[in-house]
Formats: structure tokens, sequence, C-alpha cells
């Protein structure tokens, strides 16, 4: 049989519903009041969302359900990785910053990679609820969703967690480090 790009065989189907069930189980706390099995209905009716959450795993960002969406009906999944995903570092905020490079071009962008996967990159705000899931990037950082008045001047913001504190800081869209990526967040 056949799969289109965004679907996945059966057995990786599987496979990745099993981990995503042991992972909501093992952090409880996260999700509050959902019920596994009122996601994975929800799951197993969109190949494509079960696609983008394959990306994620893929990318090390341990994907997790960290809230619904009253208004919408939808469950929240974020990367739930102590670190910045592995799999989405040494990247540059966006395809602009990436063209405008003349010298040591890093191999993609965060927002190209985040909408090839079906994700949107976190919002400062949704960054700094996930903070108060946990300790994430003390040791990396993430690209958020930048505001237009401040990616027209040519920078980008990232955040990360220090001094057990969140911040919030400024870059030049087109820099990359080693330790930074981004966090994404599906809507399903």
């Amino acid at each position: 049989m056949k799969y289109n790009k965004k679907e996945l065989p059966p057995a990786h189907r599987e496979e990745l519903l099993g981990v995503l069930k042991a992972r909501f189980e093992k952090n409880k706390p996260r999700h509050q009041g959902i019920e596994w099995a009122d996601v994975q209905a929800k799951l197993e009716t969109d190949a494509e969302k079960l696609w983008s959450l394959s990306e994620m795993e893929k990318t090390e960002g341990e994907p997790d359900v960290v809230g619904y969406d009253q208004k919408t009906g939808e469950y929240l999944f974020v990367d739930c990785a102590a670190e910045s995903p592995k799999g989405r570092r040494s990247i540059c905020y966006d395809r602009e910053a990436l063209d405008a490079r003349k010298m040591h071009k890093p191999a993609n962008s965060a927002m190209d990679m985040a909408a090839d996967m079906g994700i949107e990159l976190l919002t400062e705000e949704q960054y700094r609820t996930l903070q108060q899931l946990g300790k994430f990037d003390t040791k990396t950082s993430s690209w958020i969703k930048t505001p237009a008045n401040v990616r027209k001047l040519g920078g980008a913001i990232f955040c990360d967690r220090r001094y057990n504190q969140v911040f919030t800081y400024h870059n030049g869209a087109d820099s990359y480090y080693a330790a930074r990526g981004f966090r994404g967040v599906l809507r399903v």
C-alpha cells in the first residue's frame, strides 16, 4: 500500500501513539483534567496531525499535550524536551534572513522548518506558559514567534531559562548558534 507524504504507515502510527501515550501518562501535571482516550480519538481522525507529531518526535522535540482550547475544541501539543530540540538547532529565524546571509549559511530556518512540519513557533506567552510546567532551555535557547515590527527592523527574539528565570532576548534574524533551535505548537 502506498502512503502520501503526510500520512504514516499503520505500524509507525501505532508506535507513535504508544510513545505519545507513555509520555502523557508519565507527565500528568502538564495536562490535568485531560484524558488520553479523548486525545487519541482526535489524533486517529487526522493523519496529517499525526504526521506532524512524528516530525516533532523525529527532531527530538518530545511533544506532549499541555492544554485544551475551549473555544476551538483543540488539544495543544508542545515540544517538551528539556532542551531545544536537537534536530532543529543551528538555524536562523526565517527565509528572508537565510537568503540575506552571504557566507556561512545555516542549513535552514526556524520558520521554514516549522511550516514544513505543519507546526508553529511558540509565542512568548506560550513559551512562558510552558516554563510553568517545568524547567526548559536551561542550557539552550529557542527562537519564538517575533512581532512584525521587530522583524521588519532585522531582528528576531528568542527565550531561555537561566537563574530560575525566563528571559527574552533579541538577535539579528540571520544569526544562528549550535545551542539555539525552536519549540513548536500543534493544535489537534
